[in-house]
């Protein structure tokens, strides 16, 4: 997500959030299945909570960038 692209209709936008998703799910989902196999109910609650942390501040890049060009 620190690399620039731009969505420019609806197929840009589908492949981005399928390239983040992948991202996400490869960094955070691990650290989440570890903890539910593994940790303490505390560890999947943190773990948990960082998924969804990374899925808001993917869709708040998102929302960010789009209202860069909005006119105001």
């Amino acid at each position: 997500m620190e690399e620039c692209i731009n969505i420019d209709n609806r197929d840009d936008f589908g492949n981005w959030a399928i390239e983040v998703a992948k991202q996400i799910v490869g960094e955070q989902g691990f650290d989440l299945a570890k903890a539910a196999r593994d940790g303490t109910d505390d560890a999947v609650r943190e773990a948990g909570n960082a998924l969804g942390q990374a899925i808001n501040n993917a869709l708040m890049e998102v929302y960010d960038g789009l209202l860069e060009d909005a006119p105001e």
